[in-house]
């Protein structure tokens, strides 16, 4: 079933955001979507299973969600006009949109405030230079109106124009869209009286009387989000959130997020209700580092001369060097919970821990395998540099498959790695640095204390 698209007119927009009809012809946005993949990972990763239609009918862009499926409309004449940057902040914009559930979330009234309240929230947590201009944004006042202005809009549109940018210059950024929706109320009757105003347009006039410039309104088409049944929103969400647990999941593994701020990954992570499990990558890790031993067996019978050449038997083993940061941070609970998960690992896997700071301390070398596991014990208490067991595992290349580093992280970038690099980070910290794209990165999960 074709789900039509959110009314709106290309003509509605401002001159500024008009590129010309050849222009608009010639634009693709499939040059920008894979300029997304390698610079914004994580959205890139929501965006994939969206379906990208190219429509008039709207005349920006925007999110909908109908019939069990995810759409996001774009007009080539709106996006043409937009420098690169722009069509990346509006691809994220999008996404947040989608994170956020607000396309399937009941709106809250009156819609309008409501549309303003999501994306002054979303608009928070992207680069000003990548957002439209005349976008709403917290903190920061609209376009102050000239004398011409004025004339044109009449003493009533201009104080309510002035009233709303008052007031969004008063926001600081980073609220909730409730929050933003509860602030609002003080100016609603202003808003609502110029409009839809420039919803889906920023910088339009409103609907209100008189001419000139009016009130900017949200940078996307929010239509159709409150026209889901029950049945659909819940599908829906199932889908949103299963896009949001699998882009975690991938971000946190590889440690590239792009511009995602460490506050707004949280936030990302505490969405997912299914907790991304560090020890599955963990587990991912060591599998992936494990080789073939051929050996021959007279017990197995051979292929192409059975009964004259003993048969072969094939087992998996692999070497894991484990370099411990012996700062103080990383306490004896982290490197506890870690053993606990390398031991059920163990069976297939050779294990050698290393206790490392500025230098590896090559005589705390333990070899353990199975049930042997060694003790939680600190022999270093200096400084932490990374650079010291990428060296020494480099330098025993022939020994080891590949190695992990427990860490708070809180250390300079070390050079790469010639061996596959897991690093895993204990709870609440994060790498102070963006990690090779070859590198895991597993982030600890703080363990929940019993009720009493």
């Amino acid at each position: 079933m074709t789900t039509p698209a959110p009314k709106g007119t290309t003509s509605d927009l401002p001159v500024t955001q008009r590129a010309t009809e050849q222009e608009a012809a010639l634009f693709e946005l499939d040059p920008h979507l894979v300029r997304l993949m390698w610079d914004e990972p994580f959205f890139s990763k929501i965006l994939r299973p969206v379906t990208k239609v190219k429509t008039d009918e709207i005349p920006t862009a925007g999110v909908l969600a109908k019939d069990g499926d995810i759409k996001m409309w774009w007009n080539p004449r709106f996006l043409a006009a937009l420098t690169p940057k722009q069509v990346k902040g509006l691809c994220k914009h999008e996404c947040y949109h989608l994170v956020f559930d607000h396309t399937t979330t009941r709106r809250h009234t009156p819609h309008i405030i409501w549309n303003y309240a999501t994306d002054l929230a979303i608009n928070s947590l992207i680069d000003e230079d990548e957002l439209p201009d005349g976008g709403l944004l917290p903190g920061t006042a609209f376009r102050e109106l000239t004398e011409d202005d004025k004339a044109k809009m009449g003493p009533d549109r201009v104080g309510r124009y002035e009233r709303v940018s008052a007031k969004i210059a008063s926001f600081d950024k980073g609220w909730s869209s409730e929050e933003y929706f509860a602030a609002l109320q003080d100016v609603a009757d202003d808003i609502e009286q110029e409009g839809e105003g420039g919803q889906g347009q920023p910088g339009e006039p409103g609907e209100g009387e008189g001419s000139g410039p009016g009130m900017p309104g949200p940078t996307d088409d929010h239509g159709g989000w409150d026209e889901l049944s029950d049945e659909e929103r819940e599908l829906i969400k199932g889908k949103v959130k299963q896009a949001l647990a699998d882009a975690v999941a991938e971000c946190d593994r590889t440690g590239q997020w792009g511009s995602v701020g460490g506050e707004t990954r949280q936030m990302l992570r505490d969405r997912v209700a299914n907790d991304i499990p560090w020890t599955s990558v963990l587990k991912q890790f060591c599998g992936m580092l494990r080789r073939a031993n051929r050996r021959s067996n007279v017990k197995r019978l051979h292929r192409k001369y059975p009964g004259i050449h003993p048969g072969m038997q094939k087992g998996y083993t692999s070497s894991i060097a484990v370099y411990i940061d012996q700062s103080g941070s990383v306490g004896s609970d982290a490197l506890e919970l870690l053993f606990a998960n390398l031991r059920t690992l163990a069976k297939h896997t050779q294990f050698v821990t290393y206790h490392f700071d500025t230098s590896v301390d090559e005589s705390s070398e333990t070899e353990w395998r199975g049930g042997k596991t060694p003790p939680a014990l600190r022999t270093r208490c200096g400084g932490t540099c990374f650079t010291a067991p990428t060296k020494h595992a480099n330098k025993n290349r022939h020994r080891f498959d590949g190695y992990l580093i427990l860490t708070d992280g809180e250390a300079a970038e070390p050079p790469p790695s010639r061996l596959k690099r897991g690093w895993i980070i204990i709870p609440n910290r994060d790498l102070l640095f963006t990690p090779s794209k070859r590198d895991y990165v597993m982030k600890m999960k703080e363990a929940k204390k019993a009720a009493a």
